[in-house]
């Protein structure tokens, strides 16, 4: 299956939330839908979800039109819709039921992911009994339990000590294994670059990056360099870059050892490096190519 947001536009009132979003994922893969709070994403979720309906724009599935209703959807919001004072199968199997499911392959798929998330000896138990990590278990638990094609996740960590953490990785895992489209909505970015390959930054309303996430990394750090000097702090040493060498680069970024610099239009590694040797305040320890992290990517993309 192929699952393609196209155009998609919505306001509310004189307010203008998406302005154009488009996207694509298939079977199989995960998609990284990524931006700030406020940016569009929990919008364009519930238009996928026909929860809003969208100004203008189209969403397609495998190139005919989406009509989630007749899709198995699972939905994990980042804030938890169960129901507290219920019982936990109790409510899972009802919620199955509500999709379609039959009661008896509705029990036997709570258990299989209560088991699976290792949350299954609180079957009976009232959700609001629970820790807050295995509250979120059962949260994700309901959320597959109509053995869904298409599987929607906004902030599934939240509240996950690294154990569980584990567990849920493993599932998410297992999902683009069995071929599902997974839409992946995380600020924590590491887990972003385990699962997806590629990714859409939303911010304003807008698109302003997308495509294969190693692409991505791969432009954005093109003519940028790590540096460092032998015995220099690198405040230090980008204070002689600045006084130096500014006809050849200029800084992006510093951390605790390395500063990050780009090369000036026209400038060669092979000159830059020359230059350095020539330098007689300091030794050069530390040359290489920068390698963004997709945290980097997104505050140089969505930040202000």
């Amino acid at each position: 299956m192929k699952l393609e947001v196209k155009n998609i536009t919505k306001s509310f009132g004189e307010t203008n939330v998406l302005k154009g979003i488009s996207f694509s994922v298939e079977s199989g893969k995960a998609l990284g839908l990524l931006g700030r709070n406020g940016a569009g994403k929990t919008t364009t979720i519930r238009i996928l979800m026909d929860v809003f309906h969208a100004n203008s724009g189209e969403i397609t599935l495998d190139g005919k039109p989406f009509d989630p209703r007749k899709v198995q959807i699972g939905y994990l919001p980042e804030e938890r819709g169960l129901y507290p004072k219920r019982k936990i199968l109790e409510q899972m199997v009802y919620l199955a039921m509500l999709r379609g499911i039959s009661r008896k392959s509705a029990v036997i798929n709570a258990r299989h992911w209560l088991e699976r998330l290792e949350v299954l000896p609180y079957e009976n138990k009232l959700l609001e009994t629970l820790s807050k990590g295995n509250q979120q278990k059962v949260q994700l638990a309901s959320t597959l339990v109509c053995d869904p094609e298409i599987v929607i996740l906004d902030e599934p960590f939240s509240g996950l000590d690294p154990v569980n953490s584990q567990i849920l990785q493993d599932v998410v895992q297992e999902l683009i294994r069995d071929g599902k489209i997974v839409i992946f909505s995380s600020h924590q970015m590491s887990y972003v670059e385990e699962f997806c390959e590629d990714i859409v930054i939303i911010n304003h309303g807008e698109i302003v990056l997308s495509g294969h996430l190693d692409t991505i990394k791969r432009d954005f750090g093109k003519d940028q360099l790590v540096l460092s000097a032998v015995d220099m702090p690198p405040e230090d040493f980008a204070d002689l870059l600045r006084t130096k060498l500014a006809d050849s680069v200029h800084i992006t970024g510093q951390t605790k050892e390395d500063v990050i610099v780009r090369l000036n239009e026209g400038v060669s590694r092979q000159t830059l490096l020359r230059e350095l040797s020539e330098l007689s305040d300091c030794t050069i320890e530390h040359f290489e190519t920068y390698k963004p992290s997709l945290n980097d990517i997104f505050v140089a993309k969505a930040g202000e």
